[in-house]
């Protein structure tokens, strides 16, 4: 058993208490939230001064792009992908690959981040399942799937499929549970219709999520018009794949008439305020999404187009950016902090197991010190002084399944030290094939 004692928890449950006291976890679960009496055997961690949050669910990452980070900037999405990161996800062997993803799941968990929603690159995705099998995050993703797209990732329609699926029913639940296999099409561009209709057949009989892109960037929702006649939330609802288990990054361009679709189908939009910024999209009409019942979840998007996988960062954007156009009030700091936790594991399907602090519920935790400068002097809102006010850096402690991952800001199963210091000569080492 393990109490963390004397915190200021916020449960992030349906009425958004926030309780004064301790967290037991017994068995990889919460055992209780309160004033709680442990056996004395019980490790006693002292939270005084610190806020206890359920762990952060970034919905929509690119764990595949992580090395690239800083070597794509000043670029839109279009030119972006074909100029930088298509190239730059081709040129990526297991080695490299496996090594963007531990830097990238090391930078989420000491900020904070338990659980994510990933897209792989079309090959050695074993890499990256076997980064989050070692590190003790929660994940959920899969291979990438772009049989229309022209260049070094195209892969041919039946072959992507077969090893999508070969994949899926190795790898969905791994780890005792903690490691769900997703379908991700890229998006419209770069997938015929028969790849999506499968991919729909696929989810049907498998139960897995899909996730890809949506209406990012106006020259895209022009093409995708251009080549469907359709905008693209309307031609996934004409496909069969709106709905619970599918996943929408970004959704910046969205009709009146997309928007409904997307809240009666259920189907999960992913905000990404950072990268929607940086490559000039825009910004997604979140509040009128949320009014509409649409579930908004949050996303640091990929390293090179943001470039930070900083929850605290998106948390913050998301909570101002809007503001002008939408009024003070549009985005309330506890719906915020939801979109980065309860609505994230809403979209991952797993609400009723991970995303707010309740008896039963796996032990996701992260702890935020909120003693520093920036965090002072408290107001009576913890929702709002961490949406505001904290950082990634604040975070001094990381659970997964009860598990411990952080330690007094220390990472313990990965060496986020030597990854940091060894990723300029591996990035260098991955791009040598470019040149």
């Amino acid at each position: 058993m393990i109490l963390l004692r004397g915190a200021t928890v916020v449960t992030m449950d349906a009425r958004r208490s926030v309780v004064r006291g301790d967290v037991l976890v017994a068995g990889g679960r919460i055992e209780s939230v309160g004033r709680v009496r442990a056996p004395k055997s019980t490790k006693v961690i002292d939270c005084a001064g610190r806020a206890i949050v359920p762990g952060l669910v970034q919905a929509h990452v690119h764990l595949c792009q992580v090395l690239f980070r800083n070597h794509a900037d000043g670029l839109e999405l279009l030119d972006w992908l074909s100029q930088r990161i298509w190239p730059y996800e081709a040129a990526h062997d297991a080695r490299s690959l496996g090594f963007s993803a531990r830097l990238g799941i090391a930078e989420l968990l000491l900020g904070g981040t338990t659980a994510i929603l990933d897209m792989a690159t079309v090959h050695h995705t074993e890499a990256v399942l076997q980064a989050a099998l070692e590190s003790g995050i929660r994940y959920t993703g899969g291979k990438c799937l772009m049989d229309a797209a022209s260049g070094p990732l195209h892969e041919d329609t039946a072959p992507a499929l077969e090893e999508t699926q070969r994949l899926g029913r190795k790898w969905h639940l791994a780890a005792d549970g903690r490691i769900h296999w997703a379908l991700c099409p890229r998006f419209v561009l770069s997938c015929t219709e028969k790849m999506l209709h499968e991919v729909r057949l696929l989810s049907e009989r498998h139960g897995w999520l899909v996730h890809t892109h949506a209406s990012e960037n106006r020259s895209e929702v022009e093409q995708v018009r251009k080549q469907t006649g359709r905008d693209n939330v309307e031609y996934f609802d004409d496909l069969g794949l709106c709905g619970p288990r599918t996943v929408l990054a970004h959704c910046v361009h969205v009709t009146e008439s997309e928007t409904r679709i997307l809240a009666e189908t259920k189907t999960s939009a992913v905000h990404c305020p950072g990268a929607n910024l940086k490559l000039a999209s825009g910004n997604a009409p979140v509040p009128r999404l949320l009014a509409e019942g649409v579930n908004v979840a949050l996303g640091g998007d990929g390293a090179p187009c943001n470039n930070t996988l900083d929850a605290f960062h998106e948390m913050r954007l998301a909570a101002t950016l809007h503001l002008p156009q939408f009024g003070p009030r549009a985005m309330p700091a506890s719906e915020v902090l939801a979109m980065a936790t309860i609505r994230g594991a809403t979209a991952l399907g797993l609400e009723s197991e991970i995303g707010s602090i309740e008896p039963g519920k796996k032990a996701d935790l992260a702890v935020v010190d909120l003693s520093g400068a920036h965090c002072q002097p408290a107001g009576p809102d913890p929702h709002a002084t961490l949406v505001y006010c904290a950082r990634a850096s604040d975070v001094t402690d990381v659970f997964v399944d009860g598990r411990q991952l952080v330690r007094n800001r220390k990472l313990l199963t990965l060496d986020a030290p030597k990854l940091a210091a060894s990723a300029a000569a591996e990035a260098r080492r991955a791009l040598r094939k470019l040149a």
